[in-house]
């Protein structure tokens, strides 16, 4: 007589893995993470080796990251006002700002970001117009009042 000291176990099936962790769901992610990568490192390199030497930017009076302040003052002309600061390492950094005047309640200003003679950065500001619904009609300006 033999008497099984360990009750029998219900076969346990393998437990299915969790909607992230299957393989198919992991390569889309991966594909995807890659296919970001490439277009925002690689693209903007081949443009570059498209036109290297900015020809084709100065001539449609654009600007992009890697030119030189010579590049962009033969594409956008002179700024407005350069304000220059240097870090802690000594590296000079420019920041130029241009103003395009539509009016004179109208202006657009345009920055742009320099390390060391190349341009690292910028970015755009729209219209600061004031309006006359800007101002309230019912009530003068107090240094205004007699």
């Amino acid at each position: 007589m033999t008497t099984d000291l360990h009750p029998a176990l219900p076969e346990s099936q393998p437990e299915e893995p969790s909607f992230i962790r299957r393989r198919p769901v992991r390569i889309i992610i991966y594909v995807g993470l890659a296919l970001f990568v490439l277009m925002a490192v690689v693209w903007p390199m081949i443009v570059q080796l498209d036109d290297p030497d900015f020809h084709k930017h100065i001539e449609q009076h654009r600007v992009m990251v890697g030119m030189t302040k010579e590049q962009v003052l033969q594409s956008w002309g002179g700024p407005q006002t350069i304000n220059t600061t240097f870090t802690k390492d000594g590296i000079r950094q420019e920041e130029w700002i241009f103003e395009d005047w539509e009016s004179s309640a109208v202006v657009h200003h345009r920055y742009l970001y320099f390390e060391e003679g190349v341009l690292t950065g910028g970015w755009y500001e729209g219209t600061r117009e004031r309006r006359s619904g800007d101002f309230p009609a019912d009530k003068p300006h107090s240094r205004l009042q007699p």
